[in-house]
């Protein structure tokens, strides 16, 4: 039990909301930018529906899944939580690193995520609010 309280301790003390050129630079760093074809611009805005930026968001799913973190990984398909059964973990992670500011963690996940034949359809947000959009203001003024 003092393990699991520590553990949300640290998890909490280490997550970082983002503003929107911020987050957008840091993506630009780990080569996000054109990743498998997807516009920087398609990344800030997913993110921003998924988490507004927010590295320690938790959405728990009707299916009993949960989506961990500033993408919303989900634990039925790419980490594993102990609580959601038949988990693929398909990044091969626990679900709780992607609750922390290492963002590097999160990235190199939803970067496997958009190799699986749904690509960055795979994210409902994405789908309902920035597919077939003009995305060009999600990156607007950062100075990219």
């Amino acid at each position: 039990m003092k393990s699991l309280v520590f553990l949300l301790l640290v998890t909490v003390a280490s997550a970082t909301q983002y503003s929107r050129c911020e987050w957008a630079r840091v993506l630009q760093a780990y080569g996000m930018d054109g990743y498998y074809g997807i516009s920087l611009a398609n990344w800030v805005c997913l993110t921003q529906w998924e988490s507004d930026f927010n590295t320690d968001a938790i959405d728990h799913d009707s299916d009993g899944s949960t989506d961990y973190g500033i993408f919303q990984i989900n634990s039925r398909w790419w980490c594993e939580d102990y609580r959601t059964p038949g988990s693929e973990n398909a990044c091969g992670i626990q679900c709780s690193e992607l609750l922390t500011d290492d963002v590097g963690i999160a990235i190199n996940c939803a970067k496997r995520v958009v190799r699986d034949p749904n690509g960055i359809g795979a994210w409902v947000a994405w789908r309902s609010h920035c597919q077939y959009q003009d995305l060009s203001s999600y990156v607007e003024g950062c100075g990219l």
